[in-house]
């Protein structure tokens, strides 16, 4: 099946390039483009989008509140979006994941990331970004809303229903790795991961991966590394 992408992006000439290479592809194609969020959110119904690529900085209605719109309208709880920054080190990158995002990636990746990307977040997994994204995820966490230690206990009560196996596979997850390498680790079949990745994220209400590993931080079950 052919992969549908929007492009969200206030500069006409980055969504050209994108469009260019989004469309030299065989399984995808652009069904639309978009110059502030709350086109993107219009475009991402109309058009029957399956990602948006998300800029976070456009005017008036912004990337991170374009996504939150999407992530919270039942009628696009098939689309997937990826958030594409100027800067990895963006403040803005845990509210995003937050907000339901299935990744970001920075504007200065290859060609070919950027098609992973939509790829894998077609494919209903996360795109965590190249390497240096759990740190920043963790780094983000640790500095929390305001709370002592960043964590949210009603998220770690929400964890009480997972069995162990589920919280297992879960602190892997939030390790970035892939269901293989988990498979590899636990001494299990992929499938039986996936099986258990799939029922975690229906008992943590969780979009996608991307929503798992925040959970699994913001609760405290995985504590970020100090460098």
């Amino acid at each position: 099946m052919t992969i549908r992408v929007l492009l969200a992006d206030d500069q006409a000439l980055l969504r050209s390039a994108f469009r260019v290479l989004v469309d030299s592809e065989s399984d995808m194609e652009v069904v639309g483009e978009a110059s502030d969020g709350a086109e993107a959110v219009r475009l991402a119904r109309e058009a029957r989008a399956d990602v948006v690529l998300m800029d976070i900085r456009m005017p008036g209605t912004d990337g991170l509140a374009a996504t939150r719109l999407i992530s919270a309208d039942p009628a696009l709880a098939q689309v997937r979006v990826v958030i594409l920054t100027t800067f990895e080190v963006d403040d803005y990158v845990v509210q995003s994941l937050r907000a339901g995002a299935s990744g970001f990636l920075g504007k200065g990746s290859e060609p070919e990331e950027l098609l992973t990307a939509i790829r894998v977040a077609a494919g209903g997994e996360a795109l965590l970004s190249p390497a240096a994204t759990k740190g920043l995820i963790a780094r983000f966490l640790a500095q929390g809303d305001g709370a002592d230690d960043g964590h949210d206990p009603d998220r770690a009560a929400r964890l009480d229903a997972l069995t162990v196996r589920e919280r297992e596979v879960l602190v892997q997850v939030a390790g970035g790795h892939s269901n293989d390498e988990i498979a590899e680790r636990l001494e299990v079949s992929p499938l039986t991961v996936k099986t258990h990745v799939n029922r975690s994220m229906a008992k943590l209400g969780a979009r996608d991966r991307a929503q798992l590993v925040v959970i699994a931080y913001e609760s405290g079950l995985v504590r970020p590394r100090v460098d």
